[in-house]
């Protein structure tokens, strides 16, 4: 029985899991046409809960109860906290100078600089696990748990600030996150300290995994992955692959009128699929050439810089995030992104 629930792990693990997308948008194509796209966005939306409470930490706690927290997993956090700093310092500066291009002015400029800089924030928990399957799983996990911070504590509380000192309100008390995401950074980073304390100060033996009830639990939290990329290929639909849609992304022309939310999107675009990852490659690329950081530490770095917006982004939008903008962006991020880092997955399990 072990030997047949081995190959099954080997045949959702690694490599595996990338088909997984191709799957979710296949299925929920043809169950949304049986019981229509509704129904199956309330599943789905449900299944993403189960993967985020029930999966991802177990998931994570495996991982790290078979690591030794040492130096360079402490550098790697001290350099990933450095990386979301950027990114989102990144997403600020270019908001203010790309409001200034689209001449807005008063709320509207509030509210671009505020939607963009949130809509920095990435889907680290469902795409970028596909990588806690990779030899870069660790750094991989360090990374998902940090964004999950950043997503769920930092960026609202930063965003909370701004909308109190834009409405001159100090005692409004805004509600934009429910409670289950607001607790969920502190429920994951639990299970990671129980797995480091359990393996480190506590020498816990982890010989258990070789056994049948440790096989089953391999294979439990090895269902993660290729369930949480069929949730992602779920959420891409047909209707949003319009030729009239992909020309008002693409278009060159400049409209600055504010109703019109492509202006918007287009540089919500620009930051996250082309400038935060040129840069983040650039750099890290040249100091991993010059043989400053590990392969495991450019791959989840670069890989994570392609990540699409994550929806809870959409969440936010009692800050007074444009929600129009925030659909539109993580939709097309999604249809653009999945493609590269799948292609980047594949390339550098071959040459890294």
């Amino acid at each position: 029985m072990i030997e047949n629930i081995e190959f099954i792990i080997d045949h959702i693990s690694g490599l595996w899991t990338l088909p997984w997308i191709l799957v979710g948008f296949i299925v929920t194509i043809i169950l949304s046409k049986l019981i229509g796209e509704v129904v199956i966005n309330k599943i789905m939306k449900k299944l993403g809960l189960i993967l985020l409470y029930f999966f991802v930490p177990f998931l994570l706690f495996r991982i790290f109860l078979s690591v030794n927290l040492g130096i360079e997993q402490i550098e790697f956090i001290i350099v990933t906290t450095l990386v979301l700093i950027f990114m989102y310092i990144l997403a600020y500066v270019f908001a203010k100078l790309k409001a200034e291009k689209l001449k807005l002015k008063g709320k509207d400029k509030h509210k671009f600089i505020k939607t963009v800089f949130t809509n920095q924030g990435r889907s680290s928990a469902f795409i970028g696990g596909a990588l806690l399957t990779s030899p870069w799983k660790v750094e991989a996990a360090i990374f998902i748990a940090l964004v999950g911070i950043a997503l769920f504590a930092v960026v609202p509380a930063i965003l909370s600030y701004w909308h109190k000192k834009e409405t001159k309100k100090t005692d409004e008390n805004i509600h934009a996150l429910p409670w289950y995401l607001k607790i969920y950074p502190w429920y994951l980073i639990c299970f990671v300290i129980a797995a480091v304390v359990l393996h480190g100060p506590m020498q816990v033996n982890i010989v258990w995994q070789d056994s049948l009830g440790g096989i089953l639990f391999k294979l439990f939290t090895a269902i993660t992955i290729p369930a949480a990329l069929y949730y992602v290929g779920s959420g891409i639909h047909p209707h949003d692959l319009k030729k009239e849609e992909m020309k008002k992304l693409f278009s060159l022309k400049k409209k600055n009128n504010v109703k019109d939310h492509w202006p918007w999107v287009r540089s919500i675009f620009l930051l996250t699929v082309i400038i935060t990852p040129l840069i983040l490659t650039i750099f890290f690329g040249l100091i991993y050439s010059l043989g400053f950081i590990s392969a495991s530490w450019f791959a989840v770095i670069v890989i994570n810089s392609f990540l699409p917006i994550t929806s809870t982004n959409m969440f936010l939008v009692p800050y007074d995030i444009e929600k129009k903008s925030t659909a539109l962006s993580i939709t097309w991020s999604t249809i653009v992104c999945v493609p590269i880092i799948v292609f980047l997955i594949y390339l550098f399990y071959a040459i890294l």
